[in-house]
């Protein structure tokens, strides 16, 4: 239960009955209403702006307009109190009784705690990783792929019908230099001494494999061919060899896509020149110069007569070129092509993740999108900010294998994948981040993804004391989930069951924002108050979780515990970290 959506539901329905009444129009818009916990937690549990978003339809006085709402809420099933506030804000108390239900609540769900229907089930493709065939994946992949893969998961929980996609750049000239060095690899397994890679090539061992596996598979076939016609096959072979190991490397991580979209394919079936007859047909694709771009003109830039797609008239800085002068198509074409791919397939809402080094596409891509999709399409970017590998304060130097990067795998099989995928969400995907293999590693509160899992931990650890102090048959899930929740009255006892309940209204924020780091943020605040409850009950023993001669409150703490245990859970498996049971 959400109870934020709770009480603005109920609020409607208090606006509802004042119009019956006539103290109200009728037909108010009532999108705009909000139900929040207040900034100050001394001024209440919940607050709304009704009034104040009411006031200028209704042509009345926020106030007068709070005073009637607040009238008629307190008489709200789990409401205190009732108190106005500022211009008309409503801020209300709910009784202990309401929280200790909500806690019940968490308790029945368990890890499903937070699950929403808000999305509806709605299509939204996430595209993300979309890595370059050409060689392993690097710690900057790294962080895409785990911003995708747990806003994906974000979105399921959610309600919405998510699709995880990767798109396979295999038609450019990049995979040409890919068969080429994969050939000298395989001319190297066949015996030949190669000496220092060209420049130009891809320098990393990690082709020697392939290279074996190619001649292993074809002997000297390819040895002493024309170039033009070992390219193909090879190309091929290079692709397939790339793609298994990123797949490999993704499953290290945890990351599954569930549609893999090649752009050599859509090439083949001219989904290029679709989409492009598709734009012409509505006078979007003309013939045209451009002007020079300002400042330094680059070295290949020539002032001729272009294909040129009318980004401006859906918000682009300049028209885009969609054909290159020997005729094929722009990157930015075949982009087109798939996104029209993507939106024919069903998904009006797409959501795309890059590198930060892409943030100058973002623009055409989307105007495209409104064209191609006659504005009933959205495409949300998100950019991902480089990543710092450091090792206690110093940068880590590169990976033999790739050559020039340190690999994704690298860092995986150092520090373990549920490491990497917490620590690379401690932070907004356009805000850079330092990820050092010392402070990671370190089991101390200043380490994020310590200090949640040792909360967790510890819940469990309190399970297995009570067991033993308290007998197995006195703590079972039976006994915890029948608790009197009645005794826990406490203030910090409280304050934690309501950090708990905030969950559901994260869940749904989050996933409107696409935000997944907020999850992050608010298990760091769920952990801080259970380890600071856990703390006082060593300075003061009436607050401790197991009071031995009290065996009705030692269950109900083991109860609100067991939900601090849940919502962890809950938040992780988002972000498809295990919980751990203890610390090792």
């Amino acid at each position: 239960m959400n109870l934020f959506t709770h009480f603005r539901d109920q609020i409607a329905t208090l606006i509802e009955d004042l119009a019956a009444a006539g103290e109200l129009p009728g037909g108010l818009d009532l999108s705009r209403i909000t139900v929040e916990p207040p900034r100050d937690t001394s001024h209440g549990d919940i607050t709304t702006n009704a009034a104040m978003v009411l006031a200028k339809p209704a042509g009345k006085n926020p106030r007068d307009i709070a005073a009637l709402l607040a009238a008629k809420a307190e008489s709200m099933s789990g409401v205190t109190g009732v108190e106005i506030a500022g211009p008309g804000f409503i801020n209300m108390r709910l009784s202990e009784d309401f929280w200790q239900s909500r806690l019940r609540d968490i308790l029945d769900a368990g890890a499903a705690y937070g699950d929403s229907a808000a999305g509806q089930g709605h299509k939204v493709n996430v595209e993300y990783v979309s890595a370059n065939p050409t060689g392993p994946m690097h710690v900057g992949h790294a962080r895409g792929a785990v911003f995708g893969d747990a806003l994906a998961a974000l979105l399921d929980k959610a309600g919405y019908d998510v699709t995880r996609e990767y798109y396979i750049n295999d038609a450019g000239a990049q995979v040409d230099v890919l068969a080429r060095s994969l050939h000298l690899r395989y001319r190297e397994a066949l015996g030949e001494k190669i000496g220092d890679i060209p420049e130009g090539l891809y320098p990393g061992d990690y082709l020697v494999p392939a290279g074996e596996a190619l001649a292993a598979r074809d002997g000297d076939k390819w040895k002493d061919a024309d170039e033009a016609e070992w390219v193909p096959a090879v190309r091929d072979f290079a692709i397939d060899a790339m793609m298994a190991m990123i797949r490999d490397d993704l499953a290290a991580l945890g990351v599954q896509h569930n549609v893999f979209t090649s752009e050599r394919q859509l090439v083949s079936d001219n989904k290029v020149a679709e989409a492009l007859d598709f734009l012409k047909d509505q006078g979007l694709i003309y013939q045209g110069v451009l002007e020079p771009p300002k400042g330094k003109l680059p070295d290949d830039w020539e002032e001729r007569e272009q294909t040129l797609f009318k980004a401006t008239q859906f918000g682009d800085d300049v028209d885009r070129p969609v054909q290159k002068s020997d005729g094929s198509w722009t990157y930015f074409a075949t982009d087109m092509a798939y996104h029209l791919d993507k939106y024919r397939r069903g998904f009006s809402d797409m959501i795309d993740v890059w590198g930060a080094d892409h943030g100058g596409y973002v623009k055409r891509m989307q105007a495209a999108i409104k064209a191609l999709s006659g504005g009933n399409a959205a495409l949300d970017v998100k950019l991902c900010q480089m990543v710092s590998l450091m090792d206690g304060g110093e940068p880590v130097k590169m990976s033999k294998r790739a050559g020039t990067f340190v690999t994704l795998r690298d860092v995986v099989d150092q520090v373990g994948k549920d490491v990497v995928r917490f620590i690379m969400l401690t932070r907004k995907n356009d805000a850079g981040l330092e990820f050092d293999f010392a402070k990671v590693t370190e089991q101390s509160k200043d380490n994020p993804v310590f200090y949640v899992q040792y909360a967790h931990a510890r819940v469990n650890s309190v399970m297995r004391m009570a067991a033993d102090e308290l007998g197995a048959d006195a703590v079972t899930d039976d006994a915890v989930h029948g608790a009197n929740l009645g005794r826990l009255n406490d203030d910090n006892e409280l304050q934690l069951i309501k950090q708990l309940c905030q969950w559901p209204r994260i869940v749904e924020s989050a996933a409107v924002a696409h935000e997944p780091h907020r999850i992050a943020f608010y298990l760091g605040d769920v952990a801080a108050q259970f380890h600071g409850l856990w703390n006082k009950g060593k300075d003061d023993k009436a607050l401790r979780f197991i009071i031995a001669d009290d065996a009705e409150l030692t269950l109900a703490r083991l109860a609100m515990i067991r939900a601090v245990a849940n919502v962890i859970a809950s938040g992780l498996n988002v972000f498809g970290v295990t919980p751990v049971k203890e610390m090792r």
